[in-house]
């Protein structure tokens, strides 16, 4: 009988699937984000102002949370790999056309539609992980697939102001061609996905019968203890359970900070006297920092078994990095300060995406996945609209830095009231849902 090497099938898995997600997750993000580095001359062509155009940012994740938890519950009845392939289509058609709106109007609807289409795609991925990988894993390979955020900053900010240097090349404008370049090779990338992204370990053909026999009853150990916790299974529990409903509002927090800093960053360094070109670099340092910030804090939060804690921590560092950021103002200090915010934002990730496994499962987890993000992403909308109104009434991006630090120190009062312990009892108890016994969590 095959003698199973635990590290080596978990290796194999890795690097099986998380390359391939990672990297689809920086067309993502890069997609999703590239319109903070257009807006360098893109506001300008289309009389777009500092709070329309923050509007425009933020009304992607308006689109995105409408459609969140639908295309979760559909990946899980139509599976990952052709869900997954449908979205990357779809989004990558529309980022693309992003390169052909013509002012305010159309800026808003396309971005609102590009929310649409790739709605679905993070929580899925989430999901998924699921499938392949044990508890005690997930919240390493979490940082890791989230690697894809800061890493798409860090090349997506020095591409995206190479490209607008493109400018006139065809009569099209720089930042119609870095909607165009980074746009298509999500498109092409459909076919990839449909060939090489495996389903479920049962149809694994690369893993052998022992292996998946081994990773089956990993997943099904998991399964048991999670029902020792009395974890909910029903749909309707992913949206009233006050454990779900509390890491949302902890998840809009972080999301506000982070999308509210991302979209106009290049607008706030650009203002200081820099070259587009080093506007993409040095928008990229804080980001390169928040990789190994990422890594250390997913790695000790599994280590430990620890995941209130790293929370505090990890929004109290986005607090005060945003606070000094706007202190600093245009000062090499300032990066610095943005450095320490970007490990708190991408910090959190590795700790946050295994609690709701730990209360729910089957479809309730689809959907409570989705749920936390669909409510979280909403904050998308909120910090880049906020920055927005704010830098047009004052004249200066540090009241709005200023707003990001209060809503990420708001995340950690949440998370110190309604968040306790570790692991599956992490959550203050809950009321039953009828006709599934006792509270969650006592």
């Amino acid at each position: 009988m095959e003698t199973i090497n635990e590290k080596q099938v978990m290796s194999k898995i890795f690097w099986r699937l998380v390359p391939l997600l990672m990297a689809l997750y920086v067309l993502s993000y890069i997609d999703r984000i590239n319109v903070g580095f257009a807006a360098l001359t893109m506001n300008k062509d289309l009389g777009l102002s500092a709070s329309v155009f923050g509007w425009g940012a933020g009304i992607f994740f308006l689109g995105y949370c409408v459609c969140e938890v639908p295309s979760n519950l559909m990946l899980a009845r139509v599976g990952a790999r052709r869900w997954i392939a449908r979205i990357l289509f779809t989004w990558g058609l529309l980022s693309t056309g992003m390169a052909f709106v013509q002012g305010p109007t159309s800026f808003v609807v396309m971005r609102f539609l590009l929310g649409v289409a790739e709605a679905g795609f993070f929580p899925g991925v989430v999901l998924y992980l699921t499938y392949w990988f044990p508890a005690r894993y997930r919240a390493r390979i979490i940082a890791a697939f989230m690697l894809s955020i800061p890493v798409s900053i860090a090349v997506g900010a020095p591409l995206s102001t190479w490209i607008l240097q493109m400018d006139g090349i065809y009569g099209l404008k720089g930042w119609q061609w870095l909607f165009i370049i980074e746009g298509v090779p999500a498109v092409l990338a459909t076919w990839t996905v449909l060939r090489y992204l495996t389903e479920r370990p049962e149809a694994a053909s690369w893993l052998s019968s022992q292996e998946k026999g081994w990773l089956e009853e990993q997943l099904a150990a998991d399964r048991e203890l999670a029902g020792t916790t009395r974890q909910s299974s029903s749909l309707r529990a992913a949206f009233t359970n006050p454990a779900i409903l509390a890491l949302s509002f902890v998840y809009f927090c972080a999301t506000a900070a982070n999308v509210g800093l991302s979209s106009f960053l290049p607008q706030m360094i650009k203002q200081h006297g820099y070259s587009n070109l080093q506007v993409g670099f040095l928008t990229s340092l804080p980001y390169i920092v928040g990789c190994i910030g990422m890594l250390v804090i997913g790695y000790w939060s599994d280590r430990t078994k620890e995941r209130r804690l790293f929370l505090v921590a990890t929004m109290l560092m986005a607090a005060a990095g945003l606070y000094l950021a706007g202190a600093f103002g245009g000062s090499i200090w300032s990066i610095l300060a943005l450095a320490l915010a970007a490990v708190g934002i991408l910090g959190l990730k590795g700790p946050f995406w295994p609690m709701p496994a730990a209360y729910l499962s089957g479809p309730a987890m689809a959907g409570g996945i989705a749920f936390i993000n669909a409510i979280g992403n909403l904050g998308g909308f909120v910090g880049p609209s906020a920055v927005g109104w704010i830098k047009d009434a004052s004249g200066s991006f540090a009241g709005g830095l200023y707003a990001l630090a209060g809503i990420s120190v708001v995340a950690v009062l949440v998370t110190l009231v309604f968040v306790r312990g570790r692991g599956p009892k992490a959550i203050l108890p809950v009321p039953a849902v009828q006709g599934e016994g006792k509270a969650i969590g006592q």
